[in-house]
């Protein structure tokens, strides 16, 4: 399973339009206290897009029904970002995430 993003990645290597988007496709498992994977790197050492793809990947993944699980609510996985950020995710792309979030959530009222 942690492989996952090596293998993606060398697929999508191989697009030459999409080379830009390899490093978020890589990295977007690293945590910002350096316990992810598939390279242990830590803050800063991870590429931004990786940190924009880790807090958004993790949303979607939270708040999508699955066949052995029920989504989170917006608020619980909201919740959960906000715990994790700092250790897991990077506290400057959750806090952007969450803007954007409450932005969409004032345009749909």
């Amino acid at each position: 399973m942690k492989q996952h993003t090596v293998f993606g990645a060398e697929i999508v290597g191989k697009i030459h339009s999409l080379k830009k988007v390899v490093e978020g496709i890589l990295y977007h498992h690293e945590k910002m206290d350096g316990s992810g994977y598939p390279n242990g790197l830590q803050g800063d050492e991870i590429p931004l897009f990786a940190r924009i793809i880790a807090v958004a990947d993790t949303y979607d993944a939270m708040t999508t029904d699955r066949p052995y699980r029920k989504g989170l609510t917006n608020e619980e996985a909201t919740s959960e970002l906000n715990r994790m950020s700092g250790t897991q995710f990077d506290p400057e792309m959750v806090a952007a995430f969450l803007r954007r979030m409450q932005r969409e959530k004032i345009d749909e009222d």
